[in-house]
Parts: C-alpha cells; structure tokens; sequence
C-alpha cells in the first residue's frame, strides 16, 4: 500500500516552536476548560440538594464506605487536610456528616454519615445519568477517556520524580 498523499490531501504541516506555545495546542487548557463545564453542570444539578460540588465528591466517597478517616478521604480524593478539613466542618454543620475524633489517637479524626447524608444518597441517583446525558456522548467512548484520563494523572503524578523528559527540546540560548 502506498502512502503517497492524494492532491486532497495535504502533508501535516511540521510544528514550529511558537505552535506549542499556543492556547489551543494546550493539553492542560483542554482540560481545565472541560473541567470548569462538568463542574458548571455538576452545579446546576447539585444546587437543589443544597451541596456544592466538593460536597458531592466527598459524599460519593462516603456513600462507598462509611466511617473514614480524614486521611483516607484525602487520599481518595487527591486533597490535602488544609482543604478537605474546612469542607468537612461545613458539611457537619449542614448536617450532613458527624466528625469523630478517635478515643485512642486524638489527631486521627473519622467521618460518619448523618441520616440527611444519607438520604442525599437517593437524591443523587439521577446525577449521573443526566450528567451523560448533558455530555451528549455515549458511554463507551466516556469510559475509555476516563480510564486515559486516569493514565495519564498516574503518569504524570509519577514524573514529579524530576524526570526531565524534553532535555533534547530546550530552546537554544
């Protein structure tokens, strides 16, 4: 089979260095984009239960398994106990979870579900499927770009080891 190109088609133009410097080529603009709208229609779904998205995703941990601790919805959640901490105080005064530090260790603190918690559970059934349906794509190709999604945060989370991959691209001095 021959690869010569038909008069219809053009050979891809070669990138320049100011190419990657551009907005649009930008990986991490993409998703920060696609990020901010989930979490604009996340909003618009969440708003009538009374949480905000941050709330959800710790609740979606909880639901899973009652009783964590701090650490592990943090782990979890890929967030630190500076920002998890005040969200999990304004979700125990909204009654939706119950703090609970252990009689044994005084700096290790669980997270309890509160019966309001988890009524919001069976609120929250519809949210996934108008989500999908808000995307207005199929399942299938959904789910094979959160698992390269997921690939790709474990590779890059693993090259903050100081891995210099582009050594043979630095711009010339």
């Amino acid at each position: 089979m021959s690869h010569e190109l038909s008069p219809t088609h053009e050979a891809p133009k070669a990138a320049t260095p100011d190419d990657f410097l551009k907005l649009d080529n930008q990986l991490c603009f993409v998703l920060y984009t696609a990020s901010r709208a989930i979490t604009r229609s996340y909003r618009h779904l969440l708003e009538p239960l009374g949480i905000t998205y941050p709330q959800y995703l710790v609740l979606m941990v909880i639901w899973e398994q009652d009783k964590l601790g701090v650490k592990e919805i943090g782990e979890k959640l890929h967030l630190d106990s500076g920002t998890l901490t005040p969200l999990l105080k304004r979700m125990e005064q909204n009654g939706l979870v119950k703090r609970e530090r252990s009689k044994r260790d005084e700096r290790k603190v669980s997270i309890h579900l509160t019966r309001k918690g988890l009524d919001l559970k069976e609120k929250s059934r519809a949210i996934p499927p108008q989500m999908l349906c808000n995307t207005g794509m199929e399942l299938e190709p959904l789910t094979l770009l959160r698992e390269q999604l997921k690939e790709l945060t474990a590779k890059l989370e693993s090259s903050l080891d100081g891995v210099d991959c582009v050594s043979d691209h630095k711009a010339e001095a």
